[in-house]
């Protein structure tokens, strides 16, 4: 009777209407990872909405298209948006090399998954780079945690006739907060690269392929991807608006 019982039971597994996998069935790692980059995500969160009340509570704020029009070592005016385009499409690309070698480890393909983690590194090194390049101009036009620019400097970012108080106080809360969050998220970046040069070496050893598994590419993917999407609004908030 158990036999036949257990048999219907399996029937019932096997039908269009069982309901398929679990969505409860995550591997306990990649269910942490999730936990942390929902934490993650509140932090973030917090910042931009601060960053968002100061913004739209000011009386005036610096145009983003005129303090960020230099293309640093190239252009020094002239090419609103340009540089951090470049960092974007930078940081995007490395996104997708992290898809493929999540795809390439699902496949059980060393070879690939290591090409791939490479050229992710190499994106997120280039993106740091190009910050480090982004700070140090921004920092020889005045703009740096607790300093403002010079009298001269802030007419460049303002429009005519706004008062040098305001473009004082507006100048300092942009800086502080676009270094605070700025810098935050290029933490993430550089705590990025490090994880998937581990994951890397991991991968050349061949302790994955001695696992039968290369799950944590995968975990390391989640993280990648949401450093990604947190630059989204980064970019938005800090660019654009």
């Amino acid at each position: 009777m158990s036999t036949a019982v257990a048999q219907q039971v399996d029937d019932v597994k096997s039908t269009p209407w069982s309901g398929g996998k679990s969505p409860f069935d995550v591997e306990y790692g990649k269910l942490m990872m999730w936990f942390f980059l929902l934490s993650d995500a509140f932090t973030f969160s917090t910042l931009l909405i601060s960053y968002g009340a100061l913004r739209f509570s000011a009386p005036v704020w610096p145009a983003p298209s005129l303090v960020f029009q230099s293309f640093p070592g190239l252009i020094e005016s002239g090419a609103p948006l340009v540089f951090v385009g470049l960092m974007t499409f930078i940081l995007i690309m490395s996104s997708v090399t992290m898809v493929l070698a999540v795809e390439a480890g699902h496949r059980n393909s060393k070879k690939e998954v290591v090409i791939w983690m490479l050229f992710t590194i190499l994106g997120g090194l280039m993106f740091l780079g190009c910050q480090a390049l982004e700070w140090n101009h921004l920092h020889s036009e005045g703009f740096w945690w607790g300093h403002i620019p010079t009298a001269e400097k802030m007419q460049e970012f303002f429009k005519a006739g706004v008062p040098y108080t305001q473009q004082a106080m507006s100048s300092h809360q942009f800086a502080n907060l676009f270094f605070t969050i700025t810098g935050f998220h290029g933490f993430h970046v550089f705590s990025g690269v490090i994880i998937n040069i581990i994951i890397t070496i991991n991968v050349l050893v061949g302790t994955y392929a001695r696992r039968g598994s290369y799950l944590m590419v995968e975990k390391v993917g989640l993280y990648w991807h949401f450093v990604d999407l947190v630059w989204v609004f980064v970019f938005t908030f800090f660019y654009l608006v």
